[in-house]
């Protein structure tokens, strides 16, 4: 081999540029590479892909050869036990029934086809099974929401899935769901896959397929006599069949019955016309929408309805897979309400055409939140009608959580705060709420007022402390208002748009007997399937919803309503006792002295119950009328033999909470007298005391308010400062020294001051003028702008600045004097007679105890 020489060498070295042009040519490599790179991957990806369409095609095939008879194959009982003496008691069973009944697709109207593929698959008929176009906009909207929040089956998947499988949420299960849809929607046509959908899909109730859904909850054998209304709700049922039951849960289902209807609009289904008419109806069960009674049916449906809403586990798959369901049942107090429930002598006589009245209660453990028993009803019938959940109007039993407790959580009040029990008119004269018994009690304490269940004490609290206020600490303690239409002053006494359930009261009178912490309500303690593995277990949820000193102030006031002289008398038994009675009145003519709705919710230091009686359907027929009594004995019965064997233990003081110090008493013997020849009005009381001030108001003809005088050391004072020909009235507010508390009003004295000209020339006195106490039971001269806890009268709860120290001398010189701040304006009221027991934003009038 020749060797170059070196010129050539020289001439090749020229010929090759250093770095740059090498450089290059390897940077133009890459590029080529990362094409062909690229190129190859997608042509593999699609192949991949392909292959696995074509693998995920056939085993969706074949998951449906091998199993298409799975729907009639058998399934295993859930078992429900509950801890009695330590060990599990098994309480009851579930299982699949036999409430199947099927329906060819043209016995189906097209309306119901329509609101079925409305709501649970729009592109239904355009789609192969599954639709990419759903699940790629939910995938949008899971991400931008960092968790599930929208699914993306269609009506052929959810029939895969219940046929063939589990509802546990992984991909691997979503990818075979999806696979067997592709399957499905290749060997049937749409109206056999729908058919099978419709005949196939769980209901809630035990009713399985449409037809068998249609006379549980409408008592109708043929679809085409539905009505719109009727469509939608059943329409309504397959996302969450507990939840949306109209049986168990008509508000709720009414609610998805309204989206349903929406949706069925905006898809050109129904006009707005049929939409509107058919949200506003109203659901009445038929007479036979229940299928039999069983013992613990309440607290059976009760789990399941916590198992699907707390831990998604649905009602269809708890019929089949076994489970075994542990939870906070008490056997015994479960027992002794359902035997109190089967007792006619606890309620009134049935109504002339043989209904009975109606009634609910619930039991909650006041320290875990766990339910310790509740009865959805007399009689009540599994998967039947549970008036556990059915709101209804609270009356005087929601007082507490609308009045007493924001103004106690305020820190403004004491259960001996002075409160006003005078008929007065607020919202401008719009809204003039009266006692039941027409008699009014001027200022009287707080404990007085809850004691006696006053109506117009609470509704001039609510409106010194506002409602908006009230609004909140009703939403914090489980009892959620309406923020736009309860914006008025009747919810201080249980006037409310919405109403509340027996569940929901239970659970807000836990936060008194708790010292004000609250644990999320529930039934379920684990979940286990048939070989022991845990599905599911409850988490404690502790949240100090309210002050401690609220909660034990409360407790305090609710202990006098059973005591003598209390609303609630027949609620006590052998143990500490806290609790308030409610009733909601008629509006019907000729029979408004009866009530529509009553209560009694109340608590031992271990348990809180809530006890609700009334009609269903109230109307000149069905109505209550043996009022508030009954509620507090089925209240005693139940939990008197419920904790019976238990220690008796006590209501405690937090530690955080101070000594609740009394205010003084009252003056009830105070004169006024014009001494002619002085021409001054000597006024004199009764000594209270050491350590008691005196703040004496007087008030004239031309004054507007009464005005504080003078704080006086001694029980009397000369008023030096009168005028010829004037009328002049006068109190007296003590105050202790100490605490700087204030006690009530006294009596309310009048003077007559004669004109100069008629009097003698000082030997001989005139007659004596008039000194009258007002004895008036309605509102006395003073009231129409003295607003008690307004300055300088006493402000209720709150301290009292006795400001100089009160000197010996006790006349008054008529230097000017303080002119008290006038009471705060009322936000809003109604008018005084309600229709159907509400005024405009659901304002009941009178609530009577």
């Amino acid at each position: 081999m020749e060797k170059p020489t070196n010129k050539q060498t020289t001439a090749n070295t020229k010929t090759k540029p250093q770095g740059s042009n090498k450089g290059s040519k390897k940077k133009g490599f890459n590029v080529r590479q990362f094409i062909m790179g690229s190129i190859i991957a997608a042509i593999l990806a699609i192949i991949c892909a392909m292959g696995i369409y074509i693998v995920v095609i056939m085993n969706g095939f074949k998951i449906l050869d091998n199993n298409i008879d799975k729907i009639d194959t058998a399934s295993e009982s859930t078992l429900i036990y509950a801890q009695e003496e330590g060990k599990d008691k098994e309480i009851g069973k579930i299982y699949k029934g036999e409430n199947r009944e099927s329906v060819n697709i043209k016995d189906v109207p097209e309306r119901l086809k329509q609101a079925f593929i409305a709501t649970e698959d729009r592109r239904f008929n355009e789609h192969a099974g599954v639709d990419l176009r759903s699940i790629g906009r939910a995938l949008v909207k899971d991400i931008i929401h960092m968790s599930a929040v929208e699914g993306g089956s269609t009506i052929t998947q959810q029939l895969a899935k219940n046929v063939f499988l589990s509802s546990e949420k992984t991909a691997f299960r979503k990818g075979t769901e999806m696979s067997i849809a592709f399957a499905l929607d290749e060997r049937f046509s749409k109206d056999e896959i729908l058919e099978k959908y419709l005949n196939r899909i769980f209901f809630g109730s035990n009713a399985y397929g449409i037809k068998a859904a249609a006379k549980v909850y409408f008592g109708k054998s043929n679809l085409n006599e539905l009505e719109v209304w009727e469509m939608a709700t059943l329409a309504a049922l397959p996302k969450a069949p507990s939840r949306y039951s109209p049986l168990q849960h008509p508000d709720l289902s009414k609610e998805r019955r309204a989206v349903v209807l929406k949706l069925m609009t905006d898809q050109g289904y129904i006009t707005e016309a049929e939409r509107a008419k058919a949200a506003a109806v109203d659901y009445v069960p038929p007479a036979a929408a229940s299928q039999s009674t069983k013992d613990n049916a309440t607290f059976l449906d009760y789990v399941v309805d916590e198992a699907e809403s707390m831990y998604g586990i649905e009602e269809d798959e708890l019929l089949t897979k076994g489970y075994r369901i542990y939870t906070t049942m008490d056997p015994k107090a479960q027992k002794v309400m359902e035997q109190t429930y089967a007792n006619p002598s606890f309620f009134q006589k049935d109504a002339s055409d043989g209904q009975k009245i109606q009634s609910a209660m619930v039991i909650l453990d006041n320290k875990t939140g766990g339910v310790m028993g509740l009865i959805g009803g007399r009689d009540y019938q599994q998967r039947g009608f549970s008036r556990v959940y059915s709101k209804r109007q609270p009356g005087s039993s929601f007082k507490p959580i609308a009045a007493y407790g924001p103004a106690l959580e305020s820190g403004n009040y004491t259960p001996y705060s002075i409160i006003d029990d005078t008929q007065t008119s607020f919202g401008n004269g719009t809204y003039s709420p009266r006692n039941y018994d027409r008699v009014t009690h001027g200022q009287v304490t707080m404990f007085e007022a809850v004691k006696k269940s006053y109506n117009l004490a609470p509704v001039w609290l609510l409106d010194q402390i506002k409602v908006s206020k009230a609004i909140e600490f009703a939403n914090k303690i489980g009892t959620p208002l309406n923020k736009q239409k309860d914006q008025n002053l009747s919810i201080a006494l249980g006037g409310l748009t919405d109403g509340v359930s027996p569940l929901q009261m239970a659970t807000a009178y836990t936060a008194f007997a708790n010292q004000g912490l609250q644990n999320k309500t529930h039934a379920i303690l684990r979940i286990t399937d048939v070989q022991g593995k845990e599905i599911a277990v409850y988490k404690p949820e502790k949240k100090q919803v309210i002050q401690p000193k609220t909660a034990y102030y409360m407790t305090l006031l609710l202990q006098g309503v059973v005591e003598p002289g209390g609303t609630g008398t027949k609620a006590k038994f052998n143990r500490p006792v806290a609790g308030k009675t409610g009733t909601t009145g008629l509006d019907i003519k000729g029979i408004e002295q009866y009530d529509r709705d009553v209560w009694f919710v109340g608590y031992t230091p271990e348990w809180t119950a809530a006890v609700w009686e009334g009609f269903d359907k109230v109307d000149a027929k069905h109505y209550v009328t043996i009022g508030s009594g009954s509620p507090s004995a089925i209240f005693k019965e139940v939990m008197s033999k419920s904790l019976e064997g238990r220690p008796v233990t006590n209501f405690v003081k937090p530690d955080s909470v101070p000594n609740l110090t009394e205010p003084p008493k009252g003056i009830t013997d105070l004169t006024a007298v014009y001494a002619p020849a002085t021409k001054e009005v000597k006024i004199a009381w009764t000594s209270l005391g050491e350590k008691i001030a005196y703040q004496l108001f007087r008030k004239g003809t031309k004054d507007t308010e009464p005005k504080m005088l003078i704080q006086s050391a001694t029980p009397e004072v000369n008023d030096t400062t009168v005028s010829s020909e004037e009328t002049y009235q006068y109190y007296v507010v003590p105050i202790n020294l100490d605490s700087n508390l204030g006690g009530a009003k006294s009596n309310i004295v009048s003077v007559e001051i004669p004109k100069d000209g008629a009097l003698p020339d000082g030997t001989k006195p005139s007659p004596s003028p008039t000194v009258s106490p007002s004895t008036s039971p309605g509102k006395d001269p003073l009231e129409p702008t003295l607003s008690p806890g307004t300055k300088p009268t006493p402000s209720p709860g709150s301290t009292i600045k006795p400001g100089a120290s009160p000197t010996p001398s006790s006349s008054i010189s008529p230097s000017p004097t303080p002119t008290p701040s006038p009471a705060n304006k009322p936000v809003d009221g109604s008018g005084e007679k309600p229709k159907d027991g509400k005024q405009d934003g659901g304002q009941i009038i009178v609530p009577k105890l």
